[in-house]
């Protein structure tokens, strides 16, 4: 929901959006979206858990195992995405969510409020290139070309999602915690941390796999399309290797069984309800919009 007098409204952006994407792998039904009272309305199919609050229910670390199932979804959904058109433009654990009910398997993308049209879908006539433009996303997770200003593509949705899977291991990432007065300080400092962390660095302890998923992704050129079967590859090929069966016993359910808890996946919004047993997510105080609004990136 959101009140009808906020100064950038999104849910009907988000609305059109859910309608385009209807269908896809790991994108939620939009049920109904319309006004009720003073607030704007979009009804979602429900949902379990994002990947922030399980993560927490984990003692903040995800295994190997575990983070190469939801890599392998997770892709799917980016894919997805960008074969409509669109980029995401804010990929972070708090954007994945677990299914709910028969659906509990399954890996699910949401918050298209940033989405960005990224070329025409009758010609195929990309964007074109830009820089000096104003940071959009979480930094946290935003590519290196994003934090330099530069105009955000395909690649970049890619390298947000090899952060979160980072993320996702080690339980937190080098630019963490930074202390600043102003958003743009944090942002810079963020930047520089970024830009001295080598891959090498960010992956080492880590099989030699997700090296090359970052290295892959920052060697695109800002038209290309990746070779989205070649990333699901390296990923199940060191799947196969380790001798894991994809059976979908996440982390979390291994950990909800020893605890002797019934299932994690209550019904929740952006964190755990009072029922749950499940730590609440921390709350999101990155995203940043560059955009005047949703109307300048409004493509419909």
């Amino acid at each position: 929901m959101e009140n009808v007098e906020t100064k950038h409204p999104q849910l009907l952006y988000e609305s059109k959006l859910y309608r385009v994407l209807q269908g896809g792998t790991g994108i939620p039904n939009a049920r109904w979206f319309g006004v009720e009272g003073d607030y704007n309305v979009l009804v979602m199919d429900l949902l379990g858990p994002n990947l922030e609050v399980l993560l927490n229910f984990c003692s903040r670390k995800l295994s190997l195992k575990t983070v190469l199932m939801l890599a392998d979804q997770m892709i799917n959904c980016v894919e997805f995405i960008h074969c409509k058109s669109f980029l995401h433009r804010d990929i972070k654990p708090d954007n994945f969510l677990m299914g709910f009910g028969k659906r509990v398997k399954q890996a699910y993308i949401i918050d298209f409020g940033l989405a960005k049209r990224y070329r025409n879908t009758s010609s195929h006539q990309h964007i074109p290139y830009r820089e000096n433009k104003n940071f959009t996303g979480s930094p946290r997770y935003a590519s290196m070309n994003t934090h330099l200003g530069i105009e955000q593509s395909r690649r970049d949705d890619l390298e947000s999602l090899g952060y979160v899977l980072m993320y996702l291991l080690r339980g937190s990432l080098p630019r963490q915690g930074f202390k600043a007065s102003t958003k743009e300080q944090k942002y810079e400092k963020i930047r520089e941390k970024k830009v001295s962390t080598s891959i090498e660095d960010l992956c080492r302890g880590y099989p030699t796999e997700f090296a090359l998923y970052f290295q892959y992704c920052r060697s695109l050129q800002f038209e290309e399309e990746p070779d989205y079967a070649y990333l699901k590859k390296i990923f199940r090929d060191l799947f196969i290797r380790e001798g894991f069966q994809f059976d979908y016993v996440f982390d979390w359910v291994l950990r909800s069984q020893q605890t002797q808890i019934a299932t994690p996946f209550q019904p929740l919004g952006p964190c755990a309800g009072p029922s749950s047993d499940i730590p609440p997510a921390i709350p999101d105080a990155e995203r940043h919009s560059g955009e005047e609004g949703r109307q300048s990136a409004d493509p419909f």
